[in-house]
């Protein structure tokens, strides 16, 4: 599994996020880090494995200026989260350049459509989807920009 170090600088990243911090639990973390890397361009900040060595104990990645966690289900532990692949009432929502090309590429990375690119009454060019993870994102850009 790979392992990217913790540095001051992720350190100082995580410190300066004003707001929560999602902190997603899946059922395969390596392979989640790839999905959110290859459909929403995230970057992997730092990742702990696990001692059994083939799960993720904490990830952090960025994305669009933010950050969000990440571990994989350790029921052992008893932590409260639901078992990977329980329904989610929690939407993450993130606002992109061209909402057609984000759903696009997540699409062909393993995410499930629950709402193709559409143009909202509110103004934006919108969409949701499922993640092969069990995780609902949803992504807009306003219809003057790219896309719409």
């Amino acid at each position: 599994m790979t392992k990217v170090p913790w540095t001051w600088q992720t350190a100082a990243m995580v410190d300066a996020v004003p707001g929560p911090i999602p902190h997603l639990c899946v059922a395969d973390g390596a392979a989640a880090i790839d999905f959110y890397r290859q459909a929403f361009a995230a970057q992997e900040l730092a990742r702990h494995p696990a001692e059994d060595g083939r799960r993720v104990l904490h990830a952090v990645l960025g994305l669009q200026g933010g950050i969000f966690y990440l571990c994989d289900h350790f029921p052992e532990f008893e932590s409260g989260n639901a078992p990977p692949g329980a329904a989610s009432p929690v939407t993450i929502h993130i606002n992109v350049d061209d909402v057609d090309a984000v759903f696009a590429r997540a699409i062909a990375t393993g995410a499930t459509a629950l709402l193709p690119p559409m143009d909202a009454f509110w103004g934006d060019r919108y969409a949701k989807l499922h993640d092969p993870f069990g995780h609902v994102w949803s992504l807009a850009h306003p219809l003057s920009r790219a896309g719409g």
